[in-house]
């Protein structure tokens, strides 16, 4: 492991993680708190939305880490 932190640019090992880290660990925590891109949950008596496939939810996950990307970036 400190092999890792010493193969990154200066600026990465001064914040001590990357762009990308940071977005995936937003990403993370907004999947975690809000199910995001999970679908509609049916319970009883109600059908609502079909469940998403496989290829539907990672899609919805790609999108959100984009995003967080985004902000992140922004935040520089």
């Amino acid at each position: 492991m400190p092999e890792e932190v010493n193969s990154r640019p200066p600026e990465e090992r001064r914040t001590g993680a990357t762009n990308n880290e940071v977005a995936l660990e937003m990403m993370k925590f907004i999947t975690v708190t809000t199910g995001y891109g999970k679908g509609a949950t049916s319970s009883a008596g109600f059908s609502g939305k079909a469940q998403k496939t496989a290829e539907e939810y990672a899609d919805a996950l790609l999108q959100l880490f984009e995003k967080c990307r985004e902000i992140v970036a922004k935040g520089q």
